[in-house]
């Protein structure tokens, strides 16, 4: 989702509390030299030519570990038979789009309330969130809660790629705009009370971690099955309004998400395509949706 903007505010927390989730430190020059060269491949990759030209579709997750920020063998291939990085929103897009769209429907005050509780456990200064939008407050308090566990938005291989691409200078497509990005991230009225008191439940019963380390792991392995049964064990569908919105944030975007890749290829362009692992599963599938396009999609890593 707006990974910049939460990577942003959650740098503005302290770390010195004990109960304070630590403060991700970067790589020394020694470490990131070993990392780089030692980087195994991880997450997933395919292969989608049309036109007589292929472009890559890779499953990115979007925080990580120190060592994972880096691209393994086959993804590095990727790269170098592409011209141009599509991913599902470039960060210079983000802040002042959503400066001039102003803030969402306030919560009620008993879950504002619960919501400011929430932030003040892990540190994160007064009123930083009130600004967001409900379910970005929700996004951050959550990745907040990763870094117990040494994971961080800032070692996510989407933003590495990002990164390489304003080094070298290449392209980067958003295939999504922030206003299409917000109105698929926010509940409706109907479903914000449940949706947002099904969050708060799990961040004050300890209950995101195992959930976030398990939706990590498997796609450290390439493990699309287990991505596919996420709703199943994330604790985070577990009323019909949750599964709405799980299935508007993921399944629903991929039609437009498919669409526009296939747009930026067929005008030519051989593209790296970086998006969120959990839109590669399921019957609306980025992999489906494309193959139905016209292309011919091709298993990279893990391969078949």
């Amino acid at each position: 989702m707006i990974r910049p903007l939460l990577l942003s505010l959650a740098l503005l927390a302290g770390g010195a509390h004990a109960a304070c989730p630590p403060v991700p430190q970067a790589p020394t020059t020694d470490q990131a030299t070993r990392w780089a060269a030692q980087a195994p491949d991880r997450g997933l990759l395919w292969r989608i030519s049309r036109d007589g030209r292929s472009s890559y579709l890779y499953g990115s997750l979007h925080l990580g570990k120190a060592d994972w920020a880096y691209p393994g063998p086959a993804l590095r291939a990727a790269w170098d038979a592409t011209e141009v990085l599509a991913v599902e929103l470039d960060p210079a897009d983000v802040g002042p789009v959503l400066a001039a769209m102003g803030q969402a429907e306030p919560l009620k005050p008993a879950l504002a309330r619960r919501v400011d509780a929430q932030a003040k456990a892990v540190c994160l200064p007064e009123g930083l969130l009130g600004a967001l939008p409900t379910m970005l407050q929700l996004s951050t308090l959550m990745l907040m809660e990763a870094r117990r566990d040494g994971f961080d938005v800032a070692f996510g291989q989407d933003l590495m790629l990002l990164a390489r691409a304003k080094a070298e200078g290449r392209p980067v497509q958003s295939l999504e705009t922030v206003q299409e990005q917000m109105a698929a991230l926010e509940p409706t009225a109907g479903e914000l009370g449940t949706v947002v008191e099904g969050t708060l439940k799990q961040l004050q019963r300890g209950q995101v971690r195992a959930p976030m380390r398990k939706l990590a792991d498997a796609w450290s392995r390439g493990d699309l099955k287990t991505l596919a049964d996420y709703p199943r064990w994330c604790a985070c569908a577990d009323t019909a309004a949750e599964r709405a919105w799980l299935k508007r944030i993921n399944d629903d975007r991929n039609v437009l998400l498919a669409g526009r890749i296939a747009a930026l290829h067929g005008a030519g362009q051989r593209l790296l395509v970086a998006v969120g692992a959990l839109h590669m599963s399921g019957p609306q599938a980025l992999p489906r949706l494309l193959a139905a396009e016209g292309f011919s999609v091709e298993a990279v890593w893990p391969s078949k």
